[in-house]
């Protein structure tokens, strides 16, 4: 209450500072460097792999259409935080206006929710090709491709938008500092001058609905696949029933793994604020390397790139 009172007698703060990387002072050109080149590498690679799934015709299935719209998730998630973490780096302009961070923080996390999605509906399809192959066909149609997929986007643009509008209600009298390279929710609910109970309990319902609960059945899609994999009799049928799903589970072991680490992990004393650091690594790093291990591991995209440069 006394929190609440005191934002009242103080002026409403109107921008952020992003302290970002300023503990590596002496990095700072070298870190613009390697961000801008994996920023760089990210929208060629992620182009790159739905320009094949358009042209292709042997690409034109559920798994590759799923496939296009993480690619397409992947540069708008990239373009939400890199070019404002490039241009910190690069001219030492740390500040951001609150609806600037209220707009990256509402971006982020209706990307990231789809993400979580997009995942389990792949994980799905992954599920029916495998544990039910004869009714792949007729089960997973262009219909249900599409509903799928517009239903991950769309739920997650709902839901997201009514945390933002919670958030939006919430008071900043300073301080101003937000010790991250983004406007992520759990540091800027710590700046609040005011009431934050109803926010956190929108949060925990939000993480359950988008992330928790995809999470969950995608674990299930897996765990079934496993089942089906390790009763084939044969080891060159369970190779190749696993080869269908290993690039996958690979991407969401990467993006959930990350993920997991950056929220769970407890604090340390010897390393300042490490959820800023491994929040690198579900942020910019699954960006870059999906379309990599999809094109990597994956026959049918080493083909069409062929196809492509011939």
């Amino acid at each position: 209450m006394r929190k609440a009172v005191e934002g009242n007698r103080t002026a409403p703060v109107t921008d952020f500072l992003l302290l970002g990387f300023g503990e590596l002072y002496g990095l700072q050109i070298i870190l613009f460097l390697v961000f801008l080149v994996v920023y760089i590498l990210t929208i060629m690679a992620n182009f790159l792999t739905i320009l094949l799934i358009l042209t292709d015709l042997h690409l034109h299935t559920p798994m590759y259409f799923f496939l296009g719209n993480l690619s397409c998730l992947e540069m708008i998630y990239s373009t939400t935080i890199l070019p404002k973490m490039l241009a910190s780096l690069l001219t030492g302009d740390k500040f951001i206006s609150l609806k600037g961070c209220m707009t990256q923080l509402y971006f982020f996390g209706f990307l990231a929710s789809t993400e979580c999605c997009l995942l389990s509906v792949m994980s799905y399809d992954r599920f029916l090709a495998i544990c039910r192959p004869l009714h792949y066909a007729t089960s997973m149609k262009s219909t249900l491709c599409i509903q799928l997929a517009a239903g991950s986007w769309i739920s997650s643009m709902a839901l997201t938008s009514i945390y933002s509008v919670v958030m939006s209600t919430l008071w900043f009298c300073g301080p101003n500092e937000i010790d991250h390279f983004f406007c992520e929710s759990l540091p800027l609910i710590g700046l609040s001058c005011s009431d934050t109970t109803l926010v956190k309990y929108v949060s925990v319902f939000m993480a359950f609905i988008l992330t928790f609960l995809p999470f969950i059945l995608t674990i299930i899609s897996y765990a079934c696949i496993i089942n089906t994999i390790s009763r084939i009799p044969s080891s060159t049928g369970r190779q190749k029933a696993f080869s269908t799903c290993s690039s996958h589970l690979i991407v969401v072991s990467l993006f959930y793994g990350t993920l997991i680490i950056t929220y769970l992990m407890p604090e340390s004393k010897g390393m300042k604020n490490p959820s800023k650091i491994f929040s690198v690594l579900y942020t910019v790093l699954p960006p870059f390397f999906n379309p990599l291990i999809y094109s990597l591991r994956n026959r049918d995209v080493k083909e069409a790139l062929n196809k492509l440069l011939h």
